[in-house]
This record gives structure tokens, sequence and C-alpha cells, in this order.
């Protein structure tokens, strides 16, 4: 679920077998599809009925009007409830773009993902291994990990764990250790030594292909702290790191540079799937929910 995944490292082994490939290529298949049909071209002004209002664009009306005006249009914008008015143009323009939440579908958490047009200060290091400790230890984790380690121990991806409660638990804790150190190297570690943010900030606007390029860009290229951008440490080095740490726990026929490097390629397509699937979820909010 590393389309779940602020879970950078449980969605490692799961790549191994087609299922799980499968599972996840459907999932952003219908993101994709969701962001398409989001890309719908507007209705034209000519489009209107006579006498309709139409309605101004958000934000570009301020340069006729003098800064007292401007000042005294946003505060009314602020203390009026859209729900409350009656006008239509102020229900559209209140809807946000590229709104996040704090979980898809209402489950799967997405607390680094920051809304379009967004800018938040940088995260301090307690912030940075808050937001790791949520990923890590939400409930959903332990659910999903339980899916991934059922998955494996039915393929039998690991002989060498056994069978049986015994070695289901091996599968278990396994899932779930590649989950927590790859979230902690990612999220919070890497972070901390590289002065980046781990967020993902949503793009939200644009061609379809534009934000799904960005998405994949956001794999290699980062925010830091003082908001420039950078090469993302953090996601390559990190996933790297957790790949390097599994050849200490894993059984000797899973060690090796070879498996390592395999390891680290199947961490970054999870980053950037995820990447893509924290992108459209807003499109996906709007236009399968019909929710702002």
């Amino acid at each position: 679920m590393s389309l779940p995944a602020t879970h950078h490292g449980i969605g490692l082994r799961c790549y191994k077998s087609l299922g799980g490939r499968a599972v996840t290529a459907i999932a952003v298949l219908l993101f994709s599809a969701a962001a398409l049909w989001a890309q719908a071209p507007a209705p034209n002004a000519s489009d209107a009925k006579p006498g309709d209002k139409a309605c101004q664009p958000i934000g570009n009306n301020s340069a006729s009007q003098s800064p007292a005006e401007s000042t005294a249009d946003k505060a009314g914008a602020e203390t009026k409830s859209a729900e409350a008015s009656d006008d239509p143009c102020a229900l559209k323009q209140d809807e946000p773009e590229g709104r996040q939440t704090n979980r898809i579908m209402g489950v799967v958490p997405n607390f680094g993902a920051v809304s379009a047009n967004t800018q938040l200060p940088p995260l301090t290091t307690k912030g940075k291994f808050w937001l790791a400790t949520e990923d890590s230890f939400d409930y959903s984790s332990f659910i999903w990990t339980g899916i991934l380690a059922g998955q494996e121990f039915a393929l039998n991806n690991y002989p060498e764990f056994g069978h049986g409660a015994t070695g289901y638990g091996r599968y278990y804790w396994h899932s779930l250790v590649d989950g927590v150190s790859g979230t902690y190297f990612t999220e919070a570690i890497v972070p901390w030594i590289s002065h980046e943010d781990p967020r993902y900030y949503t793009m939200g606007h644009g061609g379809f292909f534009r934000r799904i390029g960005y998405a994949l860009s956001r794999v290699v290229l980062t925010k830091t702290d003082s908001g420039r951008t950078s090469f993302n440490w953090s996601e390559v080095g990190g996933n790297a790191l957790e790949a390097g740490l599994a050849n200490v726990y894993y059984p000797p026929q899973e060690r090796g540079a070879h498996q390592t490097a395999v390891n680290w390629g199947d961490q970054i397509e999870s980053a950037a799937l995820n990447n893509i699937a924290k992108e459209f979820w807003p499109d996906v909010r709007r236009i399968l929910f019909h929710k702002k």
C-alpha cells in the first residue's frame, strides 16, 4: 500500500509477486482515469444562460482595486461562508484545488501530503520524527503489514521462514521492520541530516502529463528546509539505507549487493507510485466522492 504508502518500506517485498504489482497498477490506473476526467474543459462563457452572472477568476481582480478595497474584500471573504451564500460564484471560488486530506479513502495515512498553493514553515527535527512515527505506527500500518505478510506466506516467498503460525509471524515482523525502517530513513533521519523537507507538495493544476512528470520528479528533487529545490537525498539515500539494512535480518539467500540494488529499485518505484497517488487524490476525492 505504498499506494498506501507513506509507508515507504512496507511494500518492498510485495513487489516481488505479480499480484502486488497488478494491484498497484490497477490502483494507479484508477487514479489516472479520474485525473483525466478532472481535466475535462470547463463550460465556455458563451454557454451561460441569459441573465446568469459571470464569475470572475479568483485573485485576478486585485489590479483594479485600491489596497483598501482589496483588504476589505479579503476580510469579507474570510468571514462569509460559501455554504451560506446564494452566489454560485462564491461556491465555485471556495472550491479548493489540490486540497489534501490526512487520509486517502478515509483509511490510508496521507499526513505528509501538502495541499496545492500552500507554503508551510519548515519542519523541525521533532516534526520530522513525529511524521515518521505517525506513518509507521498508524493502525493501518499493522493491517497492511498483515496483508503483505499473508500474501508472501501464501506464495512461500521465503521457504526459510517455515510454515504455520510461526512462519507467518516471521513474515509479519520482517515486513514490519521493512516499513518502519524505510519510513524513518526517508522521513526523519536522512531529512534531519540533509536539512530537507520530506513532505510532498501537491502541484494540483496543469495538464495530466505535466502533473505526472512533476510527481515522478519529486522522487529525485525535493524542497530543503530553506525553501530551495535540491537533490532528494531523503528518498534516494533513505531507501538505499533501508535496502542495505535488510541484509542484516533477511536470510543469506536474500543478501548481497545485487539483491540490495534490486530492493532499492523496488523502493524507488514504490515512491514514484506513491507520489502519483498523492498528486491525484484530491481529484479523485472531488470527482468520485463529490467532496471539496
